[in-house]
């Protein structure tokens, strides 16, 4: 009978598994989704800090910042902030409008049509309109949203007048007020495009060309 061959024992690293190890789900998502804010609008590490503590994390303030410092120096960030081109299911929406020919009863009309996709799964939902002044817009997210079966984290948009009343230097905007209680009340946070920069909200741009081909 042979002996089985002698192998060289190997050691393997184990993943470190510490205090914070719990929380670097929730910290993942907070430092993802303030990438899109203004630098000024970005949670510092104390806050985190502050957020996680009350979520029950007992350990340092020192392994939370080394955290952050690997997190951020993986990302790689740049001077300018992108859309990721993949999105987990119920991260982010994209809407926009699209005006549209349509002939009703005979006569030609124009129609200001909302679409909202939903960035993940690719569902969508579109409501014609006569303009997209505010009443428009709250009304589209409201059938947006029922119809789709909620609210995702985040929402992308240009810098339509509706929603963003100056566009300041980088990504900073002074966001119109009736907007910004739209979306404290479906407590999503919006994103806004660069200018000049529709790529950034693709899926929504591609979803208004396919439509428009079939309306």
């Amino acid at each position: 009978v042979r002996a089985p061959e002698a192998t060289q024992p190997a050691y393997q690293r184990c993943a470190t598994f510490n205090k914070l190890s719990p929380f670097h789900e929730t910290l993942e998502q907070a430092l993802k989704a303030d990438s899109f804010r203004p630098r000024h609008n970005r949670r510092s590490a104390k806050a985190l800090f502050e957020q996680i503590k009350a979520e029950g994390y007992d350990g340092g303030y020192s392994q939370l910042t080394a955290f952050v410092r690997s997190w951020r120096g993986e990302q790689g960030k740049s001077l300018r902030a992108f859309v990721p081109l993949t999105f987990a299911l119920g991260e982010a929406f994209q809407f926009d409008w699209s005006e549209e020919g349509l002939l009703i009863g005979g006569l030609f009309r124009r129609v200001q049509v909302s679409h909202m996709k939903l960035c993940a799964s690719r569902a969508f939902w579109l409501v014609a309109y006569p303009s997209q002044g505010h009443e428009m817009l709250f009304d589209a997210h409201t059938r947006s949203f029922g119809a789709l079966g909620g609210v995702p984290r985040r929402g992308i948009y240009d810098n339509m007048k509706t929603a963003v009343d100056k566009v300041n230097k980088g990504k900073g905007r002074t966001v119109n007020a009736r907007f910004s209680v739209m979306c404290a009340h479906y407590l999503f946070d919006p994103d806004f495009c660069n200018v000049a920069s529709g790529w950034e909200k693709g899926i929504v741009e591609k979803n208004v060309q396919d439509s428009r081909r079939r309306i």
